[in-house]
């Protein structure tokens, strides 16, 4: 069937946040070649296969080079866009970065073959994404702005049409509503995608929701009706949980409507039938909840962060303190200004609220806490309160310049230190956010190399003996 002007256009996540939230992005690019061109000929309207923590976890445990499988994925995507997650001034790391590492990281991800950026902001501080929009802009490539969704006094319907209009200004190619918690409700992304178009926003609308909560599905479908247009989605195999949707299921829920994607099930079915094989590779990783987890949709605490929770209750023996943890959450939350609970906030907020249960409130704060209160992150979407910033960082006064303004250009030292094994100019870029992972990454690449190498002299000397 042919795609009518409001037919729901699909992202396929499988090569990118479905093996993040399902198998701690663990997924070896040689296990995604061999289906690559499959999933190319589906007709998607993008796949999403780079950024987020693929990065650090490709050098860090898959030893892959992850701008080699930028390249090679690139390759075998011949028709399907590609598509990545961007932290904005985050870059693919935890901390701000100075400009110039981000520049570099655009302009050598766009020439290595990306497509479209998705750009986000833990606090939708915008001005943490200025120079990541117009890079990728000026690099001819198309910029995403993003909404991170939250649940607070603030994040009503009107502040979320703010923020769309913000980016709108800013130039972006289109939006995204991102749910990373899994927490959004149907009919919420309805008021808020209509919102959005009732303020005359034209700019495609994408949806990105995970299925921790169970609503997934029908956050999509509600978004679709109100005038989105792209919903991300994984193949069967890969899907909900604390995943996406799935891609079958949800091209079934909108064929023969005017919503109908014109994709066809029957060589999704090769697809599903590759991961169903793939998938119990990875069983050692494979952690994910295996049912609906109607407790978030109460605490709103997503499942990494509740693990971390378990884990730092654990270790000090106050495992029975977990209910105290939870009330402490959103009362940390409101005096950090309502942070929306993605990486890195959601890491900070957490950290403090075991601490304040375990030690008392504020009476021992984490370094990147008191860089928060700094103003070293962002600007949080609500004011922060004073008194508490007061017991944390003492008289200091914060910041109020853009963030990444205080730091001095970083590549020239991450050049310096890796001179030793540095093939191309992107592993410079790779030691810049990642000092810690990048050069025994290097070191081992080199080294498997030089063995290739002796191999090689070794059985050439066979043939032409000196």
């Amino acid at each position: 069937m042919a795609k009518g002007p409001k037919a729901a256009l699909i992202t396929d996540t499988t090569f990118r946040d479905a093996h993040q939230s399902l198998l701690a992005t663990r997924m070896k690019t040689e296990h995604m070649i061999p289906i690559a061109e499959k999933h190319d000929e589906i007709g998607f309207h993008s796949m999403e296969m780079w950024g987020g923590a693929t990065f650090d976890t490709c050098m860090r445990f898959c030893g892959d080079d992850p701008w080699e499988r930028l390249r090679v994925i690139r390759r075998h995507l011949k028709k399907t866009k590609t598509q990545m997650l961007l932290r904005g001034q985050n870059v693919v790391g935890y901390r701000n970065y100075a400009d110039d590492v981000l520049i570099e990281f655009i302009k050598k991800a766009v020439f290595n073959g990306m497509d479209i950026f998705r750009c986000f902001d833990a606090l939708n501080d915008y001005r943490n994404l200025e120079v990541a929009i117009k890079t990728v802009i000026d690099e001819g490539a198309h910029a995403q702005g993003t909404l991170c969704y939250a649940i607070s006094p603030v994040h009503t319907v009107e502040h979320y049409v703010g923020l769309a209009k913000e980016l709108e200004g800013m130039g972006v190619h289109s939006l995204c509503i991102k749910d990373m918690a899994g927490i959004i409700a149907p009919y919420v992304v309805y008021n808020i995608v209509r919102g959005i178009r009732d303020a005359k926003i034209t700019l495609p609308v994408q949806i990105h929701c995970h299925y921790t909560s169970g609503m997934g599905s029908m956050a999509y479908m509600k978004g679709i009706e109100a005038g989105a247009n792209i919903i991300d989605c994984a193949i069967s195999p890969m899907s909900v949980q604390t995943s996406q949707p799935s891609i079958e299921v949800m091209c079934s829920a909108f064929e023969g409507t005017e919503y109908d994607t014109g994709l066809s099930l029957e060589p999704m079915i090769e697809l599903a039938d590759y991961w169903k094989e793939i998938r119990p590779l990875y069983a050692s990783f494979d952690l994910a909840q295996k049912y609906p987890d109607a407790g978030i949709l109460v605490s709103q605490v997503p499942g990494g962060m509740m693990s971390n929770f378990l884990s730092q209750l654990q270790q000090a023996n106050a495992l029975h303190r977990l209910p105290e943890v939870l009330a402490e959450m959103p009362r940390v939350q409101e005096d950090f200004g309502w942070p929306p609970l993605v990486t890195p906030s959601s890491q900070i907020v957490g950290s403090q609220a075991v601490l304040n249960v375990l030690m008392g409130r504020y009476k021992m704060c984490t370094n990147e806490v008191k860089q928060y209160m700094r103003g070293y992150y962002g600007r949080p979407p609500a004011p922060i309160n004073e008194e508490a910033r007061k017991m944390i960082i003492g008289n200091e006064k914060p910041i109020t310049c853009r963030p990444a303004d205080m730091l001095e250009p970083e590549l020239p030292k991450a050049k310096e230190t890796i001179a030793y094994v540095m093939e191309k100019e992107e592993d410079i870029i790779s030691n810049a956010i990642y000092p810690q992972v990048a050069p025994k990454f290097l070191e081992e690449r080199m080294a498997k190399k030089l063995k290739v190498d002796i191999e090689l002299a070794k059985q050439s000397s066979q043939y032409y003996p000196v």
